[in-house]
């Protein structure tokens, strides 16, 4: 029970956390989206529209990690594309 609380409040917390850095510094969602007619993300969705995606779906702790994964992946070396959580 107090387990289950926890996560959910930490679930929210980094949610929050990832929607005001998609606000203010993200260049795909924020300040900055004009400059990119196209988009600035090589991949869809953006990296942290899969954070907040795979957060939501597989839990903190797996969702951190398979975000983390996606991050790494993004580089100049790889193809880009759909990439679902």
């Amino acid at each position: 029970m107090i387990l289950t609380s926890v996560q959910n409040y930490s679930k929210g917390l980094i949610i929050k956390a990832i929607g005001l850095y998609q606000k203010t510094l993200s260049p795909d969602h924020g300040w900055g989206k004009n400059r990119h007619e196209f988009g600035f993300c090589k991949y869809y969705p953006t990296c942290s529209e899969y954070a907040k995606q795979a957060i939501i779906k597989k839990g903190v702790i797996l969702g951190i990690l398979k975000s983390l994964f996606r991050i790494i992946r993004c580089n100049p070396f790889s193809k880009g594309g759909i990439d679902n959580p």
